[in-house]
Order: structure tokens, then C-alpha cells, then sequence
């Protein structure tokens, strides 16, 4: 058995390339995949913002109307719910930039 003949080395160097175009085709299906999942990730974070945000505005809609409580306590409430408002668009923003950093390189 002598030296490779040139068939053998191209036989050999399709057969890297072939693995190599497998593996790229695999990452970039990799990336698409944590691209939707990004997608996703921001369209929950949104839905979680809203759905808190609807929940707040009708508990203060229904503490305006309540004549049952303190003109005292519907400050201290009304404060609370600022408190909370700003809670929630801080958690927002936090995951908003936590998602678009991703496959960011620092």
C-alpha cells in the first residue's frame, strides 16, 4: 500500500467539508431557534407587564369609588400603587435589557 492517490485525498477533503457544512447548518438552525425563543421571551415579559398593569387599574378604579374607606387610606393605597407601578416598569426594563444582551459579546 503505497501513498493516498489525489481521488483519496479529495474523497477525504469532501468528506470534511461535508461535516464541516453539517455543523454550520446546525448552529445557524441553533440560532434561529434561540431567535424565536427571544421572541417569545419578549412577547411573555410584555403580556406580564400589561396583564399587571390592567390588574392595577382596576383596583384603583375601585378604590376611588369606595365610600367605605378613609380619605387617610386611599392615599396610603394610591401610594402603594405608585410603588408598585414603578416596581413593575423597573422589572420590564430589567428583563427587556437581560434578553436583548443575550449571545451579546461583552
Amino acid at each position: 500500500m503505497g501513498t493516498p492517490s489525489e481521488r483519496e485525498y479529495k474523497e477525504k477533503m469532501n468528506k470534511i467539508s461535508g461535516k464541516l457544512n453539517k455543523r454550520a447548518r446546525n448552529i445557524r438552525k441553533d440560532f434561529a431557534n434561540i431567535a424565536k425563543m427571544k421572541v417569545e421571551v419578549l412577547k411573555k415579559s410584555e403580556e406580564v407587564r400589561r396583564s399587571a398593569e390592567r390588574d392595577i387599574d382596576k383596583i384603583e378604579g375601585k378604590i376611588t369609588k369606595s365610600k367605605d374607606l378613609a380619605p387617610e387610606s386611599k392615599k396610603r393605597l394610591r401610594s402603594e400603587i405608585i410603588i408598585l407601578r414603578n416596581t413593575i416598569r423597573h422589572e420590564y426594563v430589567e428583563l427587556k435589557t437581560q434578553i436583548s444582551k443575550t449571545l451579546i459579546p461583552a
